[in-house]
């Protein structure tokens, strides 16, 4: 068998074990199992990872940037600063919750990491990212519009993750396969929306509805 380097071999296993993962759960992901998975020794994933804690470092760092590839290619068009939240909150929701079980896996990774000390600390670099990238987001969405955050971004952002990931929690406890998500989840994340828009211009959130776009009040 012709020689893989291990740069080559690297992304093939994260591919293998995400797979595998999303199939059978982040507990059915030992080495052994990886290997098999893509067909080859057992030896190969101890070779390019090092450790188990390597390899699942690299598995959710490929989540991760999947999902904050995908809000970043979403463009947020042309309308007012509310509805351009909008828009890119729904490509964080299809994001996370739109690709059968590969969604389940940041959440299962998320409980593990209240038992395992090195999960622990992978999922931590993981929740800085994603608030600084969305604090980031925040800055630059705002100030194409001319407008000053009311509080500081990293504050809004993680107000908002914190209520988004709640509610992702609940969706994906709730459906069945292949389910979108219920009424109530969507008017949830609407409102969800409207109250960080809240807080980023200082103004008081109101309940979204039919031409809601999230402007400041004009007196």
């Amino acid at each position: 068998m012709a020689h893989v380097p291990a740069s080559e071999r690297r992304p093939q296993l994260v591919q293998a074990a995400l797979d595998l993962m999303a199939r059978e759960g982040v507990a059915a992901g030992s080495t052994r199992a990886i290997a098999a998975e893509l067909g080859v020794a057992q030896a190969t994933v101890h070779y390019t990872f090092g450790t188990k804690k390597d390899l699942y470092r690299a598995v959710v760092e490929q989540l991760t940037a999947e999902a904050i590839g995908q809000v970043r290619a979403a463009s947020p068009g042309d309308g007012p600063f509310g509805e351009q939240v909008r828009t890119l909150v729904h490509a964080l929701w299809d994001a996370t919750t739109g690709e059968e079980g590969r969604c389940v896996l940041l959440s299962e990774f998320g409980v593990l990491a209240m038992r395992d000390p090195d999960v622990q600390e992978i999922m931590l670099g993981l929740q800085r990212e994603i608030e600084g990238t969305a604090a980031e987001m925040l800055t630059a969405l705002a100030a194409t519009h001319g407008l000053a955050l009311a509080l500081p971004a990293r504050e809004i952002a993680v107000h908002f993750l914190s209520g988004f990931d709640g509610l992702t929690v609940r969706h994906l406890s709730l459906r069945g396969t292949g389910d979108r998500p219920e009424a109530d989840t969507l008017r949830a994340l609407d409102l969800l929306v409207a109250t960080t828009v809240g807080l980023c211009l200082g103004a008081p959130a109101t309940r979204p509805g039919a031409g809601w776009h999230g402007e400041p009040a004009r007196a």
